[in-house]
């Protein structure tokens, strides 16, 4: 089919009564009856082009346009982008919801990703587009299911003008898309403009049609767009579908939702708002225009909000089946609910799709509130487990199934991506149940005493604030479902009052709880309250201890449930604190319920020291619920305990070569024992030959091979210093002291962990070794298990390189010497090309030379030679011309490049007129600089766009002056 369907039943469309249209036999013209095809009369309207296509970006599947019935949300995308790029339009995909754009969270617009084009910040890579964008926007979260049309994820379908067409075509195509294309009754749509907007205004009445009294004229707030206090800015303009037409066209206000809906907003970027807000015109105007997917498809399927649509109400059906009730007669709350799940599902699996993982900050802030509002939401509809029998499953994963059949024309990669959301869904949702049954418990019970009291004493029930601060602390309760689940039940909650117990926690520790605040502000509280952490973990890597004290997002706490970052103090505790450079312990706390099985676990990530010797224990609760007071089984990750020990010790060993190989004087200036390397800093002045390290990793090896037993020693700190002990780098020392000693080798000060045996290093090698400072080296190196899998890694690329070069170990050095000499062969005889090339081009443009006087000038530009054949070119022209003679050349080598040569003979050069002086001015107007001799100089810039009209400048002013002087 050919051109432009449009169906010639549809007498109510409103004419274009500007426009001549004829009727065009085609090729498919029997093929379709009641349709005609639409060109562009000679001289006037539009051509609509007989061939549809899309660009690689974006696959569309084909639609049987022809079926006026053809409404699904899916073939309204394709109609729209089809529309478009029939038209010129190339259609790109959606950007993904986590924008490039750091000032806003998540992709909130159609425009979003082209904000860079408007702002003239980039070049456009098109002159038009069109798009169908996936947005979230959670301003109106509360609106979700209320209203018919607020949601939080949607598809905005977008075309967009940089710099090409402007108002006139972007009203005709709007106007032309919305009631020939998807054949919606003119009499039914209503149209705003900007209140100053006359443009706007007489292209609707005038052009196209519309009737007065059904534009309307609105202000500054609803129809001018800004990007900011300066900028692009302009009018828009919108059309509205009216519901019901019957109520007429006295007081109409395109706000009643009832009657009306938005459903295409054009925005015109006309002007740029200067600093006194005064506008003045843009000289590239720009079209960004928006069309809800859903609301179009509300409108074209006839249901009552966009929840119906095809495209959300699968999902609501899903939802409505593991609910075990029936949509089509449920009551309005039931009905919200529904629709709540219905739009947050689509935006929760689109987000974890680009990669925004639950979290409690930012983006993933805004998925796990998504997702805590669905799960308390099924609930309310009844949904156990996961709705099909299995009371401790996960019941988002079976919904988010549907979303994902859904997804195919909107994002065909979330298919791809299926597991790890569904798992995340799962992990998500079982954390989050275990939270939402002990605060729904006590929320119940906190809201029945407050409407009880209000009925009592005939005053509006309320909720203190010191009961939602109670389940928001202790019990991970969200703030925001406390208030939304008790709005529901016409309780309001103190703000002021949870705000109020907020900053009390953050000023005091709560004594009854033995809580303190583990930041420098609670010290004296910490000193008070918490005795010191008995360390066992010299001898031992798992004991039994007791949670002294617990700490949520920074604030005090009694308890935590899955999923909740904690930090724990303990009465004792075999997990090393960082300190002396080695980083803390990893592993495990195990509260038990019986034989043997974990009840609740917590991975432990760091440990630090807090007001000398408390030990902060970070991790997460991986399972179940801890508690301050209970017993734990605390037990380090001996793997990783054994990594840090061997590069402990090998730290001890380096230090030891450091000073036998390049002086005693050397000394620690930092350090830091990882699980996955060792890094040392000291003072030297140099960088190590490759001689004298190599000389530092045979005497570490030979020490880990001699099997020396290390001694372990607690003395006096004078004692420890008059055997020799060394203190390290940044150690603060009591009394009495640790002394670490590797006999003949090495002694030193040390509070960390070490093997008991040099054989247990197993190896040692230097990574790197590079100054980091004035005076200051750093070497960086791997023993132990990280020593075997360094080798192994680079044993595994020499076998790479030995397979790809077809040459034994021994012969790669040798292979790669010839290939590289090879190159430098190739190069030099590529260029000598090029400056033949370059000459040919310059004996050419010889004849091109200019007359002043006595003087021969030549400028010219050779295209995309390059620097050193531009050089060449000059020179042979300099050789050729007679003297007195300049030559200045130009050429665009490469994408923002720019090189440019002066050459002047002494005859020249005698007149005062230097090369170097001279080029660098001209190669300033082409965004660079350079300079070089009186006779001869180079130069380069950035701006290729300006370099003919630097040549010119330089042809100018080079005959002017040589004229001058020739006077």
């Amino acid at each position: 089919m050919e051109g432009l369907a449009v169906p010639v039943a549809q007498s109510q469309l409103l004419p274009f009564p500007k426009f001549a249209f004829a009727a065009i036999p085609t090729a498919n013209s029997n093929a379709v009856a009641g349709f005609v095809s639409l060109r562009r009369h000679r001289g006037r309207g539009f051509r609509f082009r007989t061939s549809l296509s899309l660009p690689e970006q974006v696959t569309v599947t084909e639609k049987d346009h022809s079926n006026p019935n053809c409404v699904s949300g899916d073939s309204i995308r394709h109609r729209f982008l089809s529309f478009y790029a029939s038209r010129g339009h190339k259609v790109l995909p959606s950007a993904s919801l986590v924008p490039d754009d750091p000032t806003v969270l998540l992709t909130i617009a159609g425009m979003l990703q082209f904000k860079p084009i408007f702002l003239g910040k980039v070049p456009r890579q098109v002159r038009c587009a069109a798009t169908a964008q996936r947005c979230i926007r959670t301003n109106d979260i509360h609106n979700v299911g209320l209203t018919a049309r607020h949601q939080t994820f949607f598809e905005m379908l977008g075309n967009f003008s940089f710099g090409d067409y402007f108002k006139k075509q972007a009203i005709l195509w709007a106007w032309e898309l919305s009631t020939a294309e998807f054949g919606l009754p003119p009499d039914r749509l209503w149209v705003s403009v900007y209140e100053d907007d006359d443009e706007a205004f007489q292209l609707w009445s005038d052009e196209v049609g519309v009737p007065v009294e059904h534009i309307k004229r609105l202000g500054e707030e609803d129809n001018f767009w800004t990007s900011g206090v300066t900028g692009p800015c302009g009018p828009c303009s919108e059309i509205y579908y009216d519901f019901h037409p019957e109520r007429g066209c006295v007081d109409a206000d395109l706000s009643d939702d009832t009657r009306f809906i938005e459903f295409y907003n054009l925005v015109f970027m006309q002007y740029n708002k200067k600093d006194d807000s005064s506008l003045e015109p843009l000289k590239q105007k720009n079209i960004d225009t928006g069309l809800g997917l859903e609301r179009m498809a509300r409108i074209l399927q006839k249901v009552p909000n966009n929840y119906e649509t095809d495209l959300i109400f699968p999902i609501i059906e899903k939802a409505s089946k593991l609910a075990n009730v029936s949509y089509g007669i449920a009551d309005d709350q039931t009905k919200r609910n529904l629709k709540i799940i219905g739009d947050h599902m689509r935006a929760i699996v689109f987000l974890i799709s680009d990669g925004v993982v639950p979290s409690n900050v930012g983006r993933g802030y805004v998925v796990r509130r998504l997702i805590r509002r669905v799960v308390r939401t099924g609930r309310l509809l009844g949904i156990k487990g996961d709705g099909r029998g299995d009371l401790e499953g996960a019941f988002l994963p079976i919904i988010a199934e549907k979303v994902v059949a859904l997804s195919t024309h909107i994002d065909a990669d979330v298919k791809n991506k299926a597991p790890r959301i569904f798992e995340e869904l799962k992990r998500e949702e079982l954390r989050f149940v275990q939270t939402l049954e002990r605060g729904e418990k006590l929320l119940e019970e906190k809201l029945a005493d407050a409407l009880s009291s209000a009925e009592r004493n005939g005053t509006v029930p309320c909720l203190a604030g010191e009961d939602v601060f109670l389940l928001y602390d202790t019990y991970g309760y969200p703030m925001e479902i406390t208030k939304e689940v008790a709005e529901e039940r016409g309780v309001s909650i103190d703000m002021d009052g949870f705000d109020i117990e907020m900053e009390k926690q953050r000023r005091q520790s709560q004594a009854a709880h033995n809580t303190v605040k583990l930041t420098i502000e609670n010290r004296e509280n910490i000193a008070e309250n918490v005795p010191d952490t008995e360390f066992i973990g010299y001898d031992c890597l798992h004991c039994k201890a007791m949670i002294e004290s617990l700490m949520v997002n920074g604030d005090p706490a009694v308890q935590a449930s899955e999923g909740t970052n904690v930090e724990l103090l303990l009465n004792k505790t075999p997990f090393y604190a960082e300190s002396g450079g080695q980083i803390g312990d990893h592993g495990f706390l195990y509260i038990s319920e019986g034989e043997n099985q974990p009840k609740a676990v917590v991975e432990i990530i760091d440990v630090q020291k807090s007001l000398g010797n408390i030990f902060v224990h970070k991790g997460t609760v991986q399972k179940g619920v801890v508690e301050v007071g209970k017993v734990v089984e605390a037990a380090v990750d001996v793997k990783l305990r054994q990594r840090a020990k061997v590069h402990h010790t090998a730290t001890h060993l380096l230090q030891a070569a450091l000073k036998k190989v390049i002086g005693q004087e050397t000394s620690q200036a930092g350090s830091l024992v990882a699980f996955d390397r060792l890094r040392f800093d000291f003072n030297f002045h140099r960088p190590l030959h490759d001689s004298e390290l190599a000389e530092i990793e045979m005497l570490i090896n030979g020490w880990i091979e001699d099997a020396t037993l290390l001694q372990t020693k607690v003395m006096p700190l004078a004692d420890a210093k008059s055997a020799g002990a060394i203190a390290m780098f940044g150690e603060k020392y009591g009394e009495e002291v640790r002394v670490i000693e590797v006999p003949g080798v090495s002694m030193e000060l040390c509070g960390g962990t070490h093997v008991s045996n040099t054989s247990e290093i197993r190896g040692f090698k230097i990574i790197s070794e590079q100054g980091i400072a004035s005076g200051i080296r750093r070497i960086e190196a791997v023993a132990g298990e990280a020593f075997i899998e360094y080798i192994n890694a680079r044993d595994f690329y020499l076998k790479q390189l030995c397979s790809t070069l077809k040459v034994k170990p021994e012969e790669v050095t040798t292979r790669i010497e010839n290939l590289l000499e090879e190159l430098r062969v190739a190069r030099n005889e590529n260029s000598a090309v090029r400056a033949k090339a370059a000459i040919y081009k310059a004996s050419v443009i010889e004849s091109k030379a200019l007359v002043v006087g006595k003087y021969r000038v030549l400028v010219e530009c050779l295209d995309d030679v390059d620097a050193e054949s531009l050089k060449s070119a000059a020179e042979y022209l300099l050789e050729t011309l007679t003297d007195p003679a300049a030559v200045v050349l130009g050429s665009c080598p490469g994408e923002g490049k720019v090189s440019l040569v002066a050459a002047f003979t002494p005859g020249v050069v005698d007149q005062g007129i230097q090369a170097g002086k001279f080029i660098g001015q001209i190669a300033k107007l082409c965004g660079g600089g350079g300079g070089g001799r009186p006779n001869f100089a180079q130069a380069g810039g950035r701006k290729p766009e300006n370099l003919a009209s630097a040549l010119a400048k330089a042809r100018s002013e080079l005959i002017a002056t040589l004229c001058e002087k020739g006077n």
